[in-house]
């Protein structure tokens, strides 16, 4: 066959309209009733679409990718163009009129969480119950997935962990790990139980001390399998029956702060957990 009668590869359709149908379908993500009705999930900035590109498979659906960002980001381009037929180019108006936070990239991905408990067996679960700030909920995430957790748990009442915003602030660790979202508490605790873990509480009033069950001067084994449970940011565990709870854990402070934020708290319980884990073995 000659050059000249050669298929020709058509050139991506340059986004421009940020009016157009296709792009107040995407924007329209950032609110639940769009995702229940679509079960798509929207994916913002570059760091959280580089891990759907990496992650997500058959699950990646579109990646929108305006000029600038292009050029400030051409490996993640090639990831893209790699991973699915439709990465988009758009112009700066239209990136934002998807998204403000977006920083010129997006991407639209199917639905991540899977409804009720596993069947399989974890030993190192997180639990968020009524976790309620999108950043605060992905950053757990996010320190959930360093740390090794088998899976992330979002009781009823916790806040949406679709949430372009909480996808955001998680790094793209929700494509990471498992989640397992519409179960109450008191579900999650037998769950738990029946698998042999520890439902152990991160609390500022908790009897034991984090450092010295590290340090194994307490009844809490953390190489043992452990279920974290992290609460609300206001009332903490003031609305679950408590009394399903084997310990509760406080983070000994040396200085005159009053507490740590639930993320910041969670950090420090999940690789507390991770290095007892690594040192004995487990």
């Amino acid at each position: 066959m000659s050059a000249d009668n050669q298929p020709r590869l058509r050139r991506p359709v340059l986004l421009d309209n940020p009016n157009a149908d296709r792009i107040r379908k995407v924007s329209a993500l950032a609110g639940r009733p769009a995702r229940r009705r679509t079960g798509e999930v929207l994916v913002e900035g570059p760091q959280a679409v580089r891990e759907a590109v990496r992650f997500c498979g058959r699950d990646l659906i579109d990646v929108y990718i305006s000029e600038d960002a292009a050029e400030r980001y051409p490996e993640l381009v090639a990831e893209a163009k790699k991973a699915t037929h439709w990465v988009h180019p758009m112009t700066a108006e239209v990136g934002r009129a998807i998204s403000p936070d977006c920083q010129g990239i997006a991407a639209v991905v199917k639905d991540f969480r899977t409804d009720g408990l596993p069947k399989i067996d974890w030993d190192f679960v997180v639990v968020m119950a009524e976790t309620q700030d999108p950043g605060n909920a992905g950053n757990i995430i996010r320190a959930a997935d360093a740390a090794g957790a088998d899976g992330i748990i979002a009781c009823s009442g916790t806040v949406d962990i679709s949430s372009p915003k909480v996808v955001r602030a998680s790094a793209g660790s929700v494509f990471h790990l498992p989640s397992i979202t519409n179960v109450g508490f008191d579900e999650v605790a037998e769950w738990v139980k029946a698998r042999g873990m520890r439902l152990v509480a991160a609390d500022g009033g908790g009897s034991i001390d984090l450092f010295d069950a590290e340090d194994g001067l307490e009844s809490l084994d953390l190489a043992a399998p452990i279920a974290w449970v992290f609460g609300n940011e206001a009332h903490g565990f003031e609305r679950i029956d408590t009394s399903a709870f084997d310990h509760s854990v406080a983070i000994p402070l040396a200085g005159h702060a009053e507490s740590l934020n639930v993320s910041s708290a969670a950090a420090v319980c999940l690789f507390s957990t991770a290095r007892t884990r690594r040192r004995m073995g487990a």
